[in-house]
């Protein structure tokens, strides 16, 4: 049998956690928080994240390379959602009214301009 390096007390409690972190999850998901919705769901699932990655990856007693390769990945995964936050946050920026050819511009299809039926005989007299 392999040994853990903390007590199994430790991932008892790093486990009752997650499950009391995860009915927050979902009793948080039918209150309507507004604009806090987005930040509240994502300040749950980066704090179980980090028990799960600290605790049962066992990053907490790694090495400093372990540690520093960890923080890595998630510098870069920032970065992979920077530039696609980027993106996603600049459509729809203004255009020129000249109109643009360029990546990232919008152009909007005028509505046709609606013609009037002409008037029919009965209407002229």
């Amino acid at each position: 049998m392999a040994g853990h390096i903390s007590p199994k007390s430790t991932y008892y409690a790093i486990f009752g956690a997650l499950m009391v972190l995860t009915a927050v999850t979902v009793g948080v998901a039918f209150i309507n928080l507004g604009a806090l919705n987005f930040p509240v769901a994502m300040a749950v699932a980066v704090t179980k994240a980090t028990l799960v990655i600290l605790f049962f990856m066992h990053v907490k007693y790694s090495s400093k390379l372990t540690k520093f390769i960890v923080l890595m990945a998630f510098f870069f995964l920032f970065i992979l959602f920077g530039m696609t936050l980027t993106d996603y946050l600049s459509r729809g920026w203004y255009a020129s009214p000249r109109g643009s050819v360029g990546a990232g511009t919008q152009v909007e299809a005028e509505h046709p301009v609606r013609q009037q039926p002409a008037a029919t005989a009965e209407q002229a007299h």
